[in-house]
């Protein structure tokens, strides 16, 4: 049994090599980045020694049966040769294979990743106009800001404040403040750095919204 054990071990090695060898003359100048022959030679190798393991998989009888039959042994010898020709094959398919899934998982996550930012960014403005604020430290702010404010201001944040949508469109502010684009454009800027005002970037564009403190000025302002 040692003694054909020490063969099987002869024929994968002697495969192994064969077939990294052809390997190395069929391929090595189509890429050379991968043109080393140490490497093919122990890929080669490494294919051929799976062999057994392969064969143990699918409950094959060859590498016994090879023992007292020279015919088994030449079959075994040629798997052994057959994966040493394919291991480059495969290894380089198996290879671009997680790499392409591996990009697309990346690709993926980014999506969501991008997705979730979204959602929290149209979110926090719902969640700020149903929770209950406490009053107290920033009410001489509010009252401070609203002295600040102008009439354009003051009416931008009532019509963010007011109407069917919370997410408002510049079109749509323009059009209500009866205003140029530019001027309104530069009021929500000014109310954004305030922090009266918010905006997020969604699948249909900047939409602008007021925030619980643009609220709380309103509301002093009655």
């Amino acid at each position: 049994m040692a003694n054909h054990i020490f063969i099987l071990a002869t024929v994968m090695l002697l495969a192994g090599i064969f077939g990294g060898l052809v390997n190395y003359y069929l391929y090595g100048d189509k890429d050379p980045d991968a043109a080393s022959l140490p490497r093919f030679l122990v890929v080669g190798v490494g294919a051929s020694f799976l062999v057994p393991v392969v064969l143990d998989m699918v409950n094959s009888e060859l590498v016994l049966e090879s023992q007292g039959d020279p015919s088994r042994l030449l079959i075994f010898t040629g798997f052994c040769l057959i994966s040493a020709l394919l291991s480059r094959f495969f290894i380089d398919n198996l290879s671009d294979r997680i790499l392409n899934e591996a990009q697309v998982a990346k690709q993926r996550s980014e999506e969501v990743q991008q997705n979730l930012r979204i959602i929290q960014s149209e979110l926090l403005p719902l969640i700020d106009t149903e929770t209950e604020q406490d009053s107290g430290q920033e009410d001489s702010q509010v009252v401070q800001v609203n002295d600040e404010l102008d009439v354009t201001s003051t009416h931008v944040l009532k019509i963010l404040s007011s109407g069917r949508f919370i997410f408002r469109s510049l079109a749509g502010v323009c059009r209500e403040a009866n205003e140029e684009e530019s001027t309104i454009l530069k009021t929500l800027h000014v109310l954004v750095t305030r922090s009266l005002a918010g905006k997020v970037s969604g699948k249909n564009g900047v939409r602008w919204h007021i925030t619980e403190k643009g609220r709380r000025v309103l509301e002093s302002n009655l």
